[in-house]
């Protein structure tokens, strides 16, 4: 059986249970995900931080439920984290020991700045970006991360959290413009401690609060995909939208589009992240679906390879291939096939005119060109669409992820599918060039399905593609001869025919 790491987060609002199967030595993904609102905090910032009896009692049942999973699904390894509420609690000792009697799990409490970094190691390597500041705003703290040219430069946590805000403030008044007042200005006071040297045009929006805004403004804006992870936007463009969810009572946030078990912390949550947006000057924002629990499992993952993926490795690409790359033995050939569909991109230039802009996203489709065959090879192009625009989520932002998952889609005659490209044309290159892409990819698929270790040359002359090869291409030249181009050209095929020369035979 493949190893299996369990990670739990005890947060001051929510616990949860991720655990992960590793595939090959970078190769992972996520196959149990379960939560609970334990909100082990409720009540502690009004009694000097000790944990009471109520949230006591929710993280113990929590605690319960996911040592059993953990064991149901066999995993070798169990690491378990707590932070703001817990760390802030001057019984925590006596909790974590009582939980390590009761049910056998060590509580590791770690600080503000470890959280923070946690965020930072997962952002950095599961988010298509180089720099930025990561925000993650939890029940008692709000952790940050200074990332620069995809180094980790320095972390803050804030004594700003939404249920720390909630009993401070949301819950000791009823007029919402005097609770605002006040709250901001707390807020304002916590971020003068915030170094100067945190200001970035970007933003990582960690956590449920970042989370929860981000598919509302999905929601608001019909956007086409639904994956979270990587979703970008403009501030400008909601920043009233934001301002006013903190005014609202309980009763109206309806009208947000918000989802509704996040009522009750949301308002102090989006009054904390405008906050803090406006302090370090953002204009974006990207978001992530990954955190602290990632960031855990990435740190004993990539140990010896300082907390960085190679640069050549993207972890979901290489999860992928592990599980649904059905031919192992042409496993040698994929360099072979890269090189040429590189060298074809190349020497059509003249036609295609994107001066190789989307060359990555051709060689990533090309790779995963056999993983619907895993499930049959009847419309095995439909499943690999299925297969990628769920499984890409590491390192790719959403425009990449659709153009792979669209160009593993549309195989040989389909290139002009109109209603799946119609319903992510926002998104994606404009049609003639991602005809041409199609066109490559396709060609070069056909050629690699069809011909074992051969040996092939592309030129291209006065609107005519040679295609030079070695041995045989009986087969790959009745598809080419059906294969619908961007524009009107000629394809010749010149290999060399194995039809033995008998003069005795006779037919």
């Amino acid at each position: 059986m493949s190893e299996r790491t369990a990670i739990i987060d005890i947060g001051s609002n929510s616990a949860r249970l991720v655990i992960f199967e590793k595939t090959s030595h970078y190769g992972f993904h996520l196959i149990c995900e379960q939560k609970s609102k334990v909100r082990i905090g409720e009540g502690a910032y009004l009694k000097d931080g000790y944990l009471q009896p109520i949230g006591i009692k929710r993280a113990f049942l929590a605690l319960q439920s996911f040592v059993h999973t953990i064991q149901r699904y066999q995993a070798s390894k169990t690491i378990c984290v707590a932070t703001s509420a817990l760390r802030d609690a001057p019984n925590r000792e006596i909790f974590v020991k009582w939980i390590e009697r009761e049910l056998g799990l060590y509580i590791k409490t770690i600080d503000g700045k470890k959280e923070a970094e946690y965020g930072a190691i997962a952002a950095n390597n599961l988010l298509p970006i180089n720099e930025g500041i990561t925000i993650d705003i939890g029940g008692g703290s709000s952790d940050m991360a200074l990332i620069k040219n995809g180094n980790i430069i320095d972390t803050y946590s804030l004594n700003l959290g939404t249920v720390r805000l909630k009993e401070l403030f949301f819950d000791k008044d009823t007029s919402l413009n005097k609770i605002n007042t006040k709250a901001k200005a707390y807020i304002k006071d916590e971020l003068k401690k915030l170094p100067k040297h945190f200001r970035h045009s970007l933003a990582i929006g960690i956590g449920g609060t970042a989370r929860t805004l981000s598919k509302s403004i999905m929601k608001n804006i019909a956007y086409p995909l639904d994956k979270l992870h990587a979703f970008t936007y403009d501030i400008d463009t909601h920043i009233a939208y934001f301002k006013d969810i903190p005014l609202s009572s309980i009763k109206n946030l309806k009208r947000f589009n918000l989802k509704k078990n996040r009522y009750d912390t949301i308002r102090e949550g989006t009054l904390i992240f405008n906050e803090i947006l406006e302090h370090i000057d953002a204009e974006s924002v990207i978001s992530s679906s990954v955190g602290v629990r990632e960031g855990v499992f990435l740190e004993h993952l990539l140990k010896e390879n300082s907390l960085k993926f190679p640069t050549k490795v993207n972890p979901s690409i290489t999860s992928i291939l592990d599980r649904f790359n059905p031919l192992e033995a042409i496993k040698s050939e994929q360099k072979s096939k890269l090189k040429l569909a590189s060298h074809l991109y190349s020497i059509l230039q003249n036609e295609i005119g994107d001066k190789e802009r989307y060359k990555k996203e051709l060689l990533w489709a090309l790779q995963l060109s056999n993983i619907g065959k895993t499930l049959t090879i009847y419309n095995a192009n439909q499943h690999a669409f299925y297969i990628a625009i769920q499984e890409l989520n590491y390192g790719f932002n959403h425009k990449q992820i659709l153009l792979v998952s669209l160009l593993l889609r549309m195989y040989e005659k389909e290139l002009s599918q109109k209603p799946l490209f119609q319903k992510f044309k926002s998104l994606l290159p404009k049609k003639q060039t991602f005809l041409w892409l199609n066109f490559i990819y396709t060609l070069i698929t056909i050629l690699h399905e069809t011909s074992n270790s051969t040996d092939i040359i592309f030129k291209y002359k006065k609107g005519i593609l040679y295609i030079l090869s070695n041995k045989p291409l009986y087969l790959a030249k009745e598809s080419i001869k059906a294969l619908e181009k961007p524009i009107h050209f000629t394809i010749i095929v010149k290999d060399k025919s194995n039809f033995p020369k008998n003069k005795s035979l006779k037919i």
